[in-house]
């Protein structure tokens, strides 16, 4: 009791002290109270002088229920527009499963981590877009880009790869807009720090909130050396990526000494291992191997329609099965002999698509590239006699395998033509089908619509004016 009352005492002298200055009172309350000593605090209590400073709230209303994203923290500008615009898009892949292309025009949005996608301007999608729902995006931290002529037969086509297995192909015919659109995604990806993509593969990965002084300690803690017990899996983890790399090293040098002793690809052609496919291959290499100037492929297919073809509606201009057409295109790179008479070959139009496609393949057409403009600038000829010397006069500078096989082809479009009236097939359809077939560019450019009613005129008029061009059928 007596220690009661000299603390008592000496709480009402600091009391009185602090109530002379103004600056900090210290309370205590009555030794009768329940908590009794333990219930002690203090407060600030400032003088009239001083001005009082309200304290900053250090959380958002709600915000406390939910959690921050990886992505919220290492990516605070993702919002930031870098560059919008309207693109052709279609997504092909989606975790990895292979889905059907279909290409649909979208408003792009491209910004500091991903790409947004809507069906029209970012503002109206935005306003008519419904409560809580967001619009269909690709995430660029850790994805790959590239171009591509495979995925598609659109000119102008690049593909973005993302770590989830997610794969998108983009395409505009403008060659400088979709140019600025790659660079403007690569330039982005390659901002984006490499060391997110791992994490961002699990896209359930997310950081709850905590207090700056949990942080630390999760910090302090992880920062610490490992235990004994962890030493000894750790020094075995080392020691295998050790002996893994030496692995390696061996692998890659016994595949280099076999890759050096190995034939050359032209010693298994001379040894007759390995030939050359007839789809494919370049017209007078086929020819070679044929041991004559036009490709027997060619000749067998000619005469296959002639035999139960020439009187079927839409020769040439109706397609044929595709899987079938890429079988017979199999058997003929892979096999000595082919009869189109078997059986599984008796629909017409996949031997006429077979035929079609092997003129397509040629690395250069049937009309060699640096005859294209000629034949382009004689087709323009306003005089007819002129316009087909003029023809007439190119065709016969042509190499001798294209020169053989351009006749014998065109003759059998002439013996199509003249049974019009039963396969509805004039001289001016078989341009059609066969024009871009048989004569194109080597580069494409922007005039190829008008290039292509050229080429269609050229082949209609070299049926038209057969004799005059070639000669009679039997020279």
């Amino acid at each position: 009791m007596q220690q009661l009352a000299s603390s008592e005492n000496s709480a009402k002298k600091l009391h009185s002290s602090q109530e002379s200055t103004g600056a900090v009172q210290l309370r205590i309350k009555s030794a009768n109270s329940p908590h009794d000593r333990h219930s002690q605090s203090k407060s600030m209590i400032l003088s009239d002088n001083l001005k009082v400073i309200e304290p900053i709230s250090r959380h958002r209303r709600n915000h406390s229920q939910h959690n921050l994203t990886l992505a919220e923290i290492i990516c605070p500008l993702e919002q930031t527009v870098i560059k919008e615009g309207l693109l052709l898009k279609a997504k092909i892949a989606d975790g990895g499963k292979k889905l059907r292309k279909n290409w649909a025009s979208s408003w792009i949005v491209l910004t500091g981590r991903k790409i947004e996608f809507y069906k029209e301007s970012k503002q109206s999608a935005a306003a008519n877009l419904k409560p809580g729902s967001k619009p269909e995006s690709v995430d660029l931290c850790g994805a790959h880009i590239e171009w591509t002529k495979e995925k598609s037969s659109k000119k102008n086509v690049f593909q973005i790869t993302t770590v989830t297995g997610n794969e998108f192909l983009f395409q505009s015919d403008i060659e400088f807009i979709i140019a600025e659109w790659f660079n403007a995604i690569k330039n982005a990806i390659e901002k984006l720090p490499k060391e997110i993509s791992a994490v961002s593969k699990n896209k359930d990965f997310k950081i709850p909130r905590s207090s700056s002084s949990e942080l630390l300690s999760n910090f302090e803690a992880e920062s610490k050396e490992p235990k004994p017990e962890n030493r000894r899996s750790l020094i075995f983890r080392l020691n295998y990526s050790i002996s893994d790399t030496t692995d390696k090293k061996q692998v890659k040098s016994r595949l280099k000494k076999f890759i050096n002793r190995r034939p050359s690809f032209k010693t298994l052609q001379e040894k007759g291992l390995i030939k050359d496919q007839v789809f494919g291959s370049c017209l007078h290499r086929v020819c070679e191997y044929n041991g004559s100037t036009v490709p027997e492929f060619v000749k067998t297919c000619i005469t296959a329609v002639e035999k139960r073809g020439l009187d079927v509606d839409g020769i040439y201009r109706v397609s044929g099965n595709l899987a079938t057409i890429q079988k017979l295109r199999f058997v003929v790179n892979h096999e000595e002999k082919l009869n189109l008479d078997d059986s599984q070959w008796e629909d017409i139009h996949v031997v006429t698509g077979a035929l079609k496609m092997f003129f397509r393949e040629l690395p250069e057409p049937l009309f060699p590239y640096c005859f294209f403009e000629q034949f382009v600038e004689a087709i323009k000829i306003q005089d007819n006699n002129n316009r087909v010397n003029s023809i007439k006069g190119l065709v016969q500078k042509l190499p001798r395998p294209n020169y053989d096989t351009m006749k014998i082809l065109f003759s059998h479009l002439k013996k199509i033509a003249a049974k019009e009236n039963k396969n509805l097939m004039s001289p001016q359809s078989l341009g059609i089908v066969f024009g871009p077939t048989l004569l194109r560019p080597e580069k494409e450019t922007g005039s190829m619509a008008v290039y292509m009613l050229y080429q269609n005129q050229i082949v209609e008029l070299m049926l038209s004016e057969y004799t005059k061009i070639f000669g009679s059928e039997e020279d």
